[in-house]
């Protein structure tokens, strides 16, 4: 499975309610764009703002962090897609 398709299962599995898991393969990604922002909406969802802002910072979208994780994890998965 490519860096790609295994970011759009982490992405199906944060929309499923499976955070941990989504955490642990954004983790395998650091400093991939899309991984760091997933990164950034499970530590929101996990309720760690310090964290989470940090990852946001990282891929370079700190004015996200008060956004609906919900939302934002369509985003992302539609931004995988195209």
């Amino acid at each position: 499975m490519g860096r790609t398709d295994e970011l759009r299962r982490a992405v199906e599995l944060a929309i499923e309610g499976s955070w941990v898991e989504a955490h642990l393969i954004a983790q395998r990604h650091e400093g991939d764009m899309a991984a760091d922002w997933l990164h950034a909406i499970v530590h929101k969802i996990e309720g760690d703002m310090g964290n989470s802002r940090y990852w946001y910072r990282r891929c370079g979208m700190l004015d996200r962090a008060n956004d609906d994780a919900t939302v934002e994890l369509h985003e992302l998965k539609a931004a995988l897609i195209d």
